[in-house]
C-alpha cells in the first residue's frame, strides 16, 4: 500500500507515520505538511521509504501527490489563531474540502478523516454514546463548528460513493513529544512549562463535575492502521479505558483539589484569551464541560483495536513531556 499521511507532522501526524512505517503492507509513505521535519530520517524508524512534500492545503495541489495512492489520511488541523476564525476555516474547512475533491480527482479509494469528539453536539446525560450520536458541535467555538463542519464534508463525500470514508473521532489526544507544542496551542507563551511539576502547586481548583476522556496518539495510530488494511469505513469513536476526573488530575500534579464554579474558571479563561495571554478561546472551555461520554464499542468489536494507554496515562505522558520539554523535531507553527 502507498499512503499519503496530510499533516504528517503534528500530534496524529508523527505517530500514524511511525506505526505505517513499520507496517509490512506498508510499502511506501508520503508525509505531506506545512513544516518538514528538522531530520527526517529519524521519522522512518521502521525502515518503509518516506517521501515529503511540504504543501499547505489552503492553496497547493494537492492531486499530483495523491496520484497512485491507495489511501489518504487526513491530519492537517489549524487550532490557532483563535482570534482570526477566518484563518482556521481556510485551513480546516476549506483544506478539507480541497483534500476530499483531490482524492476524488486522483482516483484514491479511501480517507481516513479526523474528526474529533468536540463534532458531537453536548451530552444529555453521561451515558456513553456511540457513533450514531448528533454530531452539531459541543460549543460556539470555532474548534467545535469546523469540526461540525468537517462532518458535513464527509457525509456528502459518503453519500457519492466514490471512496470509502473513514471518520475518527477521538478523544484529547496525548504524547509525550507533543507536549511542549500543546502547551504552546493550548496554553499560550505565557505558560512556564517548568511549573508543571507535581507538588509545585499546591492546590487545583477545578468544577467538581468536569471529566474528560483521553487517547494516546500511538493508540491511535494504531486504530488508523487498522482502519486502512481492513479498509473499514464509518465513523469511529476512539478513547482510553476510563475518564480523567478533578481527582484524578490533582494526584497527577500532587495537589489538593479545591471544587470552584464552572464560571470562575470560565471567567478566567476569557480574560486571558481577550488579553492574548491565554491561547485557548473560553467557549473551547464550554464544550469541555458539555461533551459527552464516548464509547468505543464499535471499533474494539469492528477493527480489533484494544488501547494499550488508560485516560491517566495518556494524560500522565503528556505532563512528564511538558516538565522535561519534550517535542518531535519540527519547527513550530505557533512559536512561543
Amino acid at each position: 500500500m502507498r499512503i499519503v499521511v496530510v499533516g504528517a507532522t503534528g500530534n496524529i501526524g508523527t505517530a500514524v507515520v511511525e506505526q505505517l512505517a513499520a507496517e509490512p503492507q506498508v510499502r511506501q509513505v508520503v508525509g505531506v505538511a506545512r513544516r518538514l521535519p528538522a531530520t527526517r530520517d529519524a521519522a522512518t524508524p521502521g525502515g518503509v521509504p518516506v517521501t515529503w512534500h511540504g504543501a499547505d492545503v489552503r492553496t497547493d495541489s494537492l492531486e499530483p501527490i495523491f496520484d497512485g495512492a491507495d489511501a489518504v489520511v487526513h491530519l492537517a488541523w489549524m487550532f490557532q489563531p483563535t482570534h482570526d476564525p477566518e484563518t482556521t476555516w481556510a485551513t480546516n474547512a476549506i483544506g478539507t474540502s480541497r483534500v476530499l475533491e483531490a482524492a476524488t480527482r486522483a482516483g484514491v479509494s479511501q480517507v481516513v478523516a479526523a474528526s474529533s469528539i468536540a463534532a458531537y453536539s453536548p451530552r444529555v446525560d453521561d451515558s456513553p454514546v456511540d457513533e450514531s450520536y448528533p454530531t452539531d458541535g459541543a460549543s460556539a467555538s470555532s474548534y467545535a463548528r469546523e469540526k461540525a463542519y468537517v462532518e458535513r464534508l464527509l457525509d456528502t463525500h459518503e453519500a457519492r460513493g466514490d471512496l470509502v470514508v473513514t471518520r475518527l473521532r477521538p478523544a484529547f489526544v496525548f504524547q509525550r513529544r507533543a507536549s511542549s507544542e500543546q502547551v504552546r496551542i493550548f496554553g499560550g507563551s505565557w505558560v512556564p512549562q517548568r511549573l508543571v511539576r507535581p507538588g509545585l502547586v499546591p492546590v487545583l481548583p477545578f468544577p467538581r463535575d468536569v471529566f474528560f476522556q483521553t487517547v494516546h496518539a500511538a493508540d491511535l495510530a494504531d486504530a488508523v492502521v487498522r482502519t486502512l488494511l481492513q479498509r473499514a469505513g464509518g465513523p469511529f469513536n476512539l478513547c482510553a479505558p476510563g475518564v480523567v476526573e478533578p481527582a484524578d488530575l490533582a494526584a497527577l500534579l500532587d495537589a489538593r483539589h479545591v471544587p470552584v464554579p464552572k464560571l470562575l474558571v470560565r471567567g478566567a479563561i476569557a480574560a486571558g484569551w481577550h488579553s492574548h495571554l491565554v491561547g485557548a478561546d473560553p467557549r473551547l472551555w464550554d464544550a469541555l464541560t458539555r461533551l459527552p461520554v464516548m464509547s468505543d464499542e464499535r471499533a474494539r468489536t469492528e477493527l480489533g483495536w484494544a488501547p494499550a494507554h488508560t485516560a491517566t496515562e495518556a494524560l500522565a505522558e503528556m505532563l512528564t513531556g511538558v516538565r522535561e520539554r519534550a517535542g518531535h523535531g519540527t519547527a513550530p507553527l505557533h512559536p512561543a
